[in-house]
């Protein structure tokens, strides 16, 4: 009985781990224990020129497989993140600290908009 229960409680406790290593999954979390919503693919708050570029990436994905488009984005995708990553990642937490969720959903689903194009393109360089 006692080695189930550690065995279970082992299992969370990685859990808790793993969600609050990362910074998009530790905001995530942190929005969901304030009682916020986080923003849908659907919510349009984003800015023009952010989901512009967002795009601009889908649609370079989506091109023929070519092991050049891919390192391509891949560059583009891993540079943009390594600039606003370390600050959306200090402004999210600040955010939070002033209780003004709705800014930090707003820079989380930015991330989120990333952190989506690296699992496309994961996949994509998986099935090349």
């Amino acid at each position: 009985e006692e080695q189930r229960y550690s065995q279970q409680h082992s299992s969370l406790l990685n859990k808790a781990y793993q969600t609050l290593l990362h910074p998009l999954s530790r905001g995530l979390y942190l929005l969901e224990v304030s009682g916020v919503e986080p923003a849908q693919e659907t919510d349009c708050d984003a800015d023009s020129e952010f989901l512009t570029e967002i795009m601009e990436i889908n649609e370079k994905l989506a091109e023929p497989k070519n092991e050049a488009i891919l390192e391509e984005i891949e560059t583009l995708i891993k540079g943009r993140l390594l600039k606003i990553q370390p600050s959306l990642c200090k402004l999210v937490m600040l955010y939070f600290v002033a209780d003004d969720l709705q800014e930090a959903k707003k820079l989380l689903a930015k991330m989120k908009y990333f952190a989506n194009l690296e699992d496309k393109l994961k996949n994509k360089k998986i099935s090349y």
